[in-house]
């Protein structure tokens, strides 16, 4: 089964989720390069489902992929399904100009990560089927500063307040159990050890 992500924090963190299955778990890197798929849908769902379709058919193995982003209320819900191309180089740019955005709005700058999820079967001569799809996402607030050297993209300004910090300061673990992405993978952890049940 390939994971179908060059992002090397998405990666391990899918990896832990699905360590233990009797599945051998691919990454992109076990293939000759594949140049990425532009993502135009209009949901996280519809780029899940549109990355794990193009991977599929250009590795020839059953694929899951997932989009997720990161959703604030007073930004109409922006950056979202845009989360990777917001403008900025680097992430602190991006934290920058988000910072600014958010300056003329009042708090508590509420916000959500949202992971949709989709798996699909390899093509026998038609279009990849869709075996299993989720959506998950954790809700919190948008830090008054960026906090925490562990996680990736926009986890250090994610304040979560069940545990009081963002989860750019919890661990892989902390962050894994309450994670949108965490939440999506378990449910297709669970789907994929009942269809081992059940064969």
């Amino acid at each position: 089964m390939l994971i179908a992500t060059s992002n090397p924090g998405k990666l391990r963190e899918i990896r832990l989720a699905l360590a233990g299955l009797p599945r051998e778990l691919l990454a992109l890197s076990d293939f000759a390069a594949v140049a990425e798929p532009e993502e135009t849908g209009q949901t996280f769902a519809d780029n899940a489902r549109l990355k794990a379709n193009y991977y599929a058919c250009a590795t020839g193995v059953d694929t899951v992929a997932e989009d997720s982003g990161l959703v604030i209320d007073a930004l109409a819900g922006r950056p979202g399904v845009q989360s990777a191309r917001y403008p900025g180089e680097t992430y602190a740019r991006k934290f920058a100009n988000l910072y600014r955005e958010l300056l003329p709005h009042p708090r508590p700058w509420t916000a959500r990560f949202i992971c949709s999820l989709a798996y699909v079967s390899a093509p026998a001569g038609d279009d990849p089927a869709l075996l299993f799809a989720c959506e998950a996402r954790v809700e919190g607030e948008i830090a008054l500063a960026p906090q925490g050297r562990f996680g990736f993209g926009y986890d250090p300004i994610f304040f979560y307040p069940p545990y009081g910090k963002t989860l750019g300061e919890a661990t892989d673990e902390e962050k894994l159990k309450v994670s949108h992405r965490g939440a999506a993978f378990r449910k297709f952890r669970t789907w994929l050890e009942q269809l081992t049940v059940d064969s």
